[in-house]
């Protein structure tokens, strides 16, 4: 017997029984970025590796650890993508949408990382993201923000995240906090941890979003950056605290938040939550002004957020555990005899064609009434159509709800069409 060929690990199937929770989730998402006037982009999942080297930063734990990259048959060095706004970026460049021009984007698929698999975090992962290009001011910043704050409230998961936000200054700034804060970590060089010993001379900042409680503590006594921050910086930081209060969007300040990648300045933020475990961060983003043209294009001020799919589902469910996430079909039709089996099948067809959108399961393979029905209640159905040859004969078709104590209906074609629809649509 053939061994049994499974999924890559980290790389996991979506199956119907948790398709419903991913159609809600991406329904909710188009309707979000249609309400904000964000136009969808759609990118390729291979791009140069040189692209994520150059955007990302190349002694980022992403680039140095976690990128899927290989040589193809020219010998080019090619990755799957592992985020997508250096992918939203080079595309805009490529094609001229960026220069001199304001721009709403989003866009939705999988990203791919080579990192330990656990609970909320996966080799293969989908993100939403969106991005807005030639906007300087805080109020696109608070936009950005409000966008997640009103996808929380649709799925009702607003009480179990929380916002918080940072300013990163501008790139002189940060250069002056690096200074003072390597210059304060390396008296205790002995006691950090070994991944900020490694950060220590590549990429100190991120040693403030440490896990290790020992690097942790020392860090309660480290400079913090607020104390370097430019003038302009500040004052758009401030900004921003006055449009989130304006808009009543409740907000922590975290100083020690930093983001993972290099490219950003100014505003950062991140939307947690304590209903994960360790995987809390479900949705982050932050300003790169300079990307753009890092990348090749003229300077563009820019700022985005992508948020992880299955981080939400998985909270969504955490939050939500009654089955409202499931598929069930509308309307069940049996089948009972041959001349039944053609009849039944020409209902289907009406109610799909006068319902469009209506969820109609047609049985298919014969079996006897009891069989049928408890097909027809495992479906989720809120009726079922019976179809019989006596039926048939008569033109008078019984109308059995499933999930309501009813009693069962008999109707011509004409009369069940329209009484499905007040079915249906409830």
């Amino acid at each position: 017997m053939a061994k049994t060929i499974q999924a890559i690990r980290g790389m996991n199937d979506c199956l119907p029984e948790q398709s419903g929770a991913w159609q809600l989730v991406e329904s909710h998402i188009r309707t979000l970025a249609a309400t904000y006037h964000y136009q969808e982009i759609r990118t390729p999942i291979v791009e140069s590796t040189d692209l994520f080297k150059r955007s990302i930063g190349e002694v980022t734990d992403i680039v140095e650890k976690e990128m899927y990259t290989f040589e193809d048959r020219n010998g080019d060095s090619l990755t799957l993508r592992p985020e997508g706004t250096a992918c939203c970026v080079r595309a805009g460049n490529q094609h001229g949408l960026l220069y001199n021009q304001q721009r709403r984007l989003w866009y939705m698929g999988p990203m791919f990382r080579h990192e330990r698999p656990q609970k909320g975090r996966y080799r293969q992962f989908h993100q939403f993201g969106a991005e807005a290009y030639g906007f300087e001011g805080p109020d696109i910043d608070a936009e950005i923000i409000a966008m997640g704050a009103r996808l929380w409230k649709a799925f009702g998961i607003e009480q179990s995240v929380t916002l918080q936000i940072n300013t990163l200054g501008d790139t002189a700034s940060r250069e002056r906090y690096k200074l003072a804060l390597v210059d304060y970590l390396t008296g205790f060089s002995d006691e950090l941890d070994e991944d900020s010993k490694r950060r220590l001379s590549s990429n100190p900042l991120r040693i403030l979003d440490t896990k290790s409680k020992e690097t942790q503590k020392i860090l309660e006594g480290a400079p913090t950056l607020f104390d370097y921050l430019d003038d302009a910086s500040k004052q758009h930081f401030s900004s921003l605290c006055e449009h989130l209060d304006a808009l009543d969007i409740e907000y922590e300040i975290n100083q020690k938040l930093v983001r993972g990648l290099d490219y950003y300045n100014r505003t950062v933020f991140e939307w947690v939550t304590n209903a994960l475990g360790a995987q809390g961060t479900i949705c982050a983003g932050g300003r790169y002004d300079g990307l753009v043209e890092q990348l090749g294009g003229k300077a563009t001020p820019a700022i985005g957020f992508a948020m992880g799919i299955e981080r939400l589902v998985l909270l969504m469910q955490e939050i939500n555990t009654d089955d409202s996430f499931a598929s069930s079909a509308d309307v069940y039709v049996t089948a009972l005899g041959d001349l039944a089996q053609l009849e039944a099948a020409t209902i289907a067809e009406q109610i799909r064609d006068k319902y469009e959108g209506s969820k109609v399961i047609l049985h298919c393979g014969g079996g006897n009434f009891k069989k049928q029905m408890k097909k027809a209640d495992a479906s989720g159905a809120k009726v079922a159509v019976i179809v019989g040859e006596n039926e048939v004969s008569a033109g008078e078709y019984g109308v059995k709800y499933l999930r309501e104590d009813t009693a069962q209906e008999t109707h011509n074609i004409p009369s069940l069409l329209e009484n499905l629809g007040k079915i249906i649509n409830n």
